[in-house]
């Protein structure tokens, strides 16, 4: 028979908060001037922080929108942060943004995904290229982006430099489980890196594009290499959200790195 664990504490919390962050009592206390021994209390339990408090904390700690919920809880306070679902009407300022994000950067490809990388929306150039080839079960409903472009049977075969562009995602997804603690990220980091082909350590690369950013470089049709398209990507969030679901939104705007990926992309 099991032992249920004790609830973990608002001090608890943010002890663990402070560490993810490599962040001492006093660094903590210094950078967010409060008392050293008041944030030792509250950490302790002898100490309960007020509401103002616990967000004050968790603005200096960098703590996403969704776990700043749960501190609040575990001091005893309502969450302050909705999270509204995308399709609600209240949202609909938001889906405006992002159908005239992802319109006006046709014909090049952009993704809409959230915390997880599940796909949310993408445009019809990015549903073209990113998609083909790939197998119908990735791109079902949640399909995941980062999934789809190392699965065997996703976009990995068309990638050249799938060594390469497989250690810069994996380095992407280290910090930002890292900075997030999610252990959802986590699994999904250590289903990718058992995918074959699939590399860790520093992205680099000789050619030109290489030096400037990590390129992604999809194989042309008849794989004689002629018609390789290249390209590098941006990530744009939008930054003054107060809603957990906007917050966790990420954009993924792909450019091409050179003259044919453009002539290629503008002809479609």
């Amino acid at each position: 028979m099991s032992v249920a664990s004790p609830p973990r504490t608002v001090g608890d919390l943010l002890r663990q908060w402070r560490h993810q962050r490599r962040m001492s009592q006093l660094d903590l206390a210094v950078d967010a001037d409060v008392s050293a021994r008041h944030l030792s209390f509250v950490e302790t339990g002898r100490s309960r922080p007020s509401r103002e408090l616990v967000l004050h904390l968790a603005e200096h700690l960098d703590v996403p929108l969704r776990d700043r919920n749960t501190l609040l809880m575990a001091a005893g306070f309502a969450p302050t942060y909705p999270e509204t679902p995308l399709d609600a009407d209240e949202m609909a300022p938001v889906r405006d943004a992002l159908d005239r994000i992802l319109t006006s950067h046709q014909p090049f490809p952009a993704v809409v995904v959230d915390r997880h990388w599940n796909l949310v929306t993408a445009n019809q150039t990015a549903l073209t290229i990113l998609s083909d080839g790939v197998d119908p079960e990735l791109l079902g409903p949640r399909a995941n982006a980062l999934r789809v472009c190392l699965h065997p049977d996703g976009l990995a075969p068309r990638i050249v430099n799938l060594a390469q562009y497989s250690a810069h995602l994996i380095e992407r997804l280290d910090r930002l489980a890292a900075a997030s603690a999610d252990p959802e990220l986590l699994s999904l980091r250590d289903e990718l890196r058992r995918y074959p082909g699939v590399a860790e350590g520093h992205p680099g690369g000789s050619d030109t594009a290489s030096r400037l950013f990590v390129p992604l470089v999809l194989r042309d049709r008849d794989g004689s290499g002629d018609g390789d398209l290249t390209f590098f990507s941006t990530i744009a969030t939008f930054g003054t959200a107060h809603d957990i679901t906007v917050a966790e939104l990420a954009i993924e705007s792909f450019f091409p790195a050179d003259g044919h990926t453009s002539a290629v992309l503008n002809g479609l």
